[in-house]
């Protein structure tokens, strides 16, 4: 896969920009409750040097029942101020799985109007794998003006998603495994229904990558797609547990030239908890 400042770039790109001036690099590490990792702690013992963490689960709308949803653009603008992240610098986000919490954030700085910005291949494995420098110590961070440009067509709720499943218009592309997909598996988040939307396709995440976590190439992704039966040339919107896995999703098909694609925050932990909204199980 090519190096593209704006969808995903490797750890030699990565290693040739460290020492850019207005490069800024965010561990967006988050793992599942059932995981027992602690991406904070992880982040303090070891990171790859400059790097920032971004706490997915603080740098949302807390306001919210719903995990992690997408933060009010004054609480955004003032934590990445913070952190020193603003206009004129190229963002690479990576996470400590290799590629899955990355793509969320990659998603909500375009979803904030900020393009420059890309996933790391393979992320801090792959980093550490190719004995590749690492420290512990935060940076020293400078307040840096962040502009926010809100792109309103990214993003569905609820509402939108429900009446995309009732016109059958548009793609709904369910990232979770299909053991969970199906209804078979429990939700990891207690409360929550077993199934999928209906009319809604399979894609399992981990089905786009490589062994190593890297994303596959390019007519691989399509076959994957294409396998699941999605129809490329409709609107697509892209779906999880908690809209994070969803934007593996979503940077896939960017890198396929693909925009008329949303992401649908709630996602399953949001769908799953109406008694009043319809569920399929098996394969849909």
């Amino acid at each position: 896969m090519q190096d593209d400042p704006r969808t995903l770039v490797s750890t030699d790109w990565l290693a040739a920009h460290l020492k850019d001036p207005d490069l800024r690099v965010l561990d967006a590490s988050w793992y599942l409750p059932t995981d027992g990792r602690d991406p904070k702690a992880e982040y303090a013992e070891a990171h790859i040097p400059g790097a920032r963490f971004f706490d997915i689960d603080e740098i949302s709308d807390q306001r919210s029942d719903l995990p992690h949803m997408v933060p009010p653009v004054e609480k955004f603008m003032s934590r990445m101020r913070a952190m020193g992240v603003g206009d004129g610098h190229q963002i690479v986000v990576y996470d400590g799985s290799g590629l899955m919490s990355a793509a969320r954030v990659w998603w909500l700085f375009r979803l904030m109007g900020h393009n420059d910005v890309a996933v790391l291949d393979g992320g801090f494995p792959k980093w550490r794998a190719e004995n590749r420098p690492i420290e512990d110590m935060p940076p020293i961070v400078r307040d840096r003006h962040i502009v926010v440009r809100f792109q309103n067509q990214m993003v569905r709720d609820v509402t939108q998603v429900s009446q995309a499943a009732k016109l059958g218009n548009t793609e709904i592309i369910d990232a979770r495994s299909p053991a969970r997909f199906q209804g078979e598996a429990e939700e990891p988040r207690p409360g929550l229904r077993a199934g999928h939307i209906p009319g809604s396709k399979n894609v399992f995440f981990q089905s786009l990558l490589n062994g190593d976590g890297t994303m596959k190439d390019e007519a691989d992704l399509r076959a994957a797609f294409e396998a699941a039966g999605v129809d490329l040339s409709k609107p697509a919107i892209t779906t999880c547990g908690s809209g994070v896995t969803a934007a593996v999703l979503s940077l896939a098909l960017t890198i396929l030239g693909k925009d008329d694609h949303a992401l649908y925050d709630g996602s399953w932990s949001e769908w799953g908890q109406f008694p009043t909204l319809p569920i399929a199980t098996g394969d849909g």
